[in-house]
């Protein structure tokens, strides 16, 4: 009886801890941006494509992180020793396992929708590849190419109808400047950060909502829908953000990423918002979601 349990608590252990390396709290901002493309285009809002794509933005989003933790490894085992993989909770070649097929998943979801689709989750696999294995230790780079990964997921959403795709993919450079804001001030997660950075990323916040106020000049934006959910956002991450640069320390910066990468979902709401009202509500109703998930499971 006692060998049994024993058995029974090492196999809980186990999947929590492959729980753990997918981050479904992060996963669910992820299915906010497929939603938030859509909304982008009304007719795309009813499509059963959209289930497809959520799949795949589940295998990306999950097998990406993954296997970040899979480069990060030796790193962890020093910084981190409570991770899944450091703490042999996880093998290094299941985490591979995992994270690979995730990401194949991911692609193969999209492709049911369309070439176009399967073509935009590929390349959103291919810069998740670069950021783990290469730019992520870039001060520039890392920034940016993860915000591409994120801007490339709303195009993905957006792909249900090619046609809004074309006209409005620039909608994609609000969550890579966004992204790009959060990847940048996470750099002091461990050891702290610098002031210069909390500026960087300050500035860049500035630049999003300048450029949700005014896309109703460039589309047919109605911002006075988007309004309450741009309010917000700013009320969510502005005073994380501005602690986080006044007091770079691990902890401070730590609460600014945590508060940045859920309020993803606001931010999908409040592009969703302007483009069909309702629809950002549904979108917004993902927070609670992963706002309690987020409490059992880590989100950096």
């Amino acid at each position: 009886m006692e060998l049994t349990t024993e058995k029974s608590f090492k196999k809980g252990d186990r999947l929590w801890a492959y729980l753990q390396l997918m981050r479904p709290a992060n996963i669910i901002t992820a299915w906010a941006d497929i939603l938030a493309g859509a909304a982008s285009g009304a007719v795309a809002i009813a499509s059963p494509d959209l289930a497809w794509l959520l799949l795949a933005t589940t295998g990306l989003y999950g097998g990406g992180v993954v296997l970040n933790d899979v480069f990060d490894a030796e790193l962890d085992s020093h910084e981190r020793p409570e991770r899944p993989i450091p703490s042999g909770r996880v093998s290094r070649q299941d985490a591979i396992w995992l994270g690979s097929l995730s990401l194949v998943m991911g692609i193969l979801a999209a492709a049911k929708v369309s070439l176009l689709s399967m073509a935009i989750a590929t390349s959103v696999a291919s810069a998740a590849l670069l950021y783990n294995a290469v730019s992520k230790h870039h001060v520039i780079g890392g920034p940016l190419n993860m915000g591409c990964c994120r801007g490339g997921n709303l195009i993905l959403g957006m792909s249900v109808v090619p046609t809004v795709l074309v006209e409005r993919w620039w909608l994609a450079l609000l969550p890579i400047v966004y992204i790009a804001a959060i990847t940048a001030i996470s750099q002091g997660e461990v050891r702290g950060g610098k002031r210069e950075t909390g500026i960087f990323a300050l500035f860049c916040l500035v630049i999003v909502f300048s450029s949700i106020l005014a896309l109703e000049l460039l589309t047919n934006y109605f911002i006075l829908a988007a309004l309450p959910f741009l309010i917000l956002l700013a009320v969510r991450i502005v005073p994380p953000f501005v602690a986080a640069t006044r007091n770079p320390q691990p902890d401070i910066i730590q609460s600014a990423v945590k508060a940045g990468v859920l309020s993803l979902i606001v931010l999908d709401a409040t592009i969703a918002a302007g483009f069909a009202s309702w629809y950002g509500l549904l979108v917004l109703g993902l927070l609670p979601l992963s706002l309690v998930t987020a409490k059992k499971l880590a989100v950096t």
